[in-house]
């Protein structure tokens, strides 16, 4: 595994583990963070030999509790938060991603996992959305992946009213899939995760493009229909033969794929 700066990325036979570790800033992400992030998650994407992967924040008190960026300072493009390319990443690459949520997920830490597969809360977690009262806002995964997980009048009041929510109100939402002891949440997050990799990876990648096709119009669609050519079409002998003809310069022998 690659040493980062602010990740700590650890493979637990074929579930990876990809802890934020900057408990001292509550594991907020910066920029480097994200960048960080979505290295990690591409070596995910692409080696054969991992499966899943669970997320997590350093220590026990802070899963994260959003971007760090000093409010009174103006920004530029460059310095946007390329948190963005993050979420997409886990909604996109075709393998499971469980969040362990080990203590406050607040802003765009309760987003970052809301866009993950699953949702494993330990006892001592806390769910929030500040953006009004921050003066920020997300109006792309952390509203409409939020809606579609806990309802529309819900998340409306998650983002006007800014409540606290405990784990286990989290649970009854639907924010939450599960509830653990204090402690346990990567322990039974890494649990869930082996077990899916007990299933078939194309049925389990195919279900997630499916999923995420749903919010990602033509760019969604188009990245179910590519991995699941790759990993269906072309292996077939169809595939094969027209392949094969056309280095032969002659028709494909197609009569018997049409029944």
């Amino acid at each position: 595994m690659k040493t980062y700066e602010d990740l700590i990325v650890e493979q637990d036979d074929a579930v990876l583990v990809i802890t934020i570790n900057r408990p001292e800033s509550g594991n907020k992400f910066r920029h480097q963070t994200c960048l960080e992030l979505f290295d990690a998650l591409q070596t995910l994407r692409l080696d054969p030999l991992l499966r899943a992967a669970v997320l997590t924040g350093a220590g026990d008190r802070f899963f994260c509790i959003g971007g760090e960026h000093d409010p009174m300072t103006s920004l530029d493009q460059s310095q946007v938060l390329p948190i963005i390319d993050v979420y997409q990443a886990i909604d996109t690459i075709p393998k499971p991603v469980i969040a362990a949520v080990n203590g406050f997920a607040v802003g765009g830490g309760n987003v970052l996992h809301t866009v993950c597969d699953l949702t494993v809360a330990s006892q001592n977690a806390v769910f929030r959305q500040v953006g009004p009262m921050v003066g920020s806002f997300d109006a792309g995964y952390g509203s409409w992946y939020l809606e579609d997980t806990i309802g529309r009048k819900r998340a409306k009041e998650m983002w006007y009213l800014n409540k606290k929510y405990s784990a286990d109100e989290a649970l009854s939402m639907g924010l939450a899939n599960e509830v653990v002891p204090e402690d346990q949440a990567v322990t039974r997050a890494v649990e869930i995760a082996q077990e899916i990799t007990t299933r078939s990876p194309l049925a389990v990648g195919g279900m997630k493009a499916a999923f995420s096709a749903r919010h990602n119009g033509v760019s969604g669609q188009a990245r179910m229909a590519h991995d699941q050519q790759l990993t269906l079409y072309l292996q077939t002998e169809e595939a094969h033969e027209v392949s094969q003809a056309f280095g032969e310069r002659r028709q494909p022998k197609t009569e018997r794929f049409w029944k």
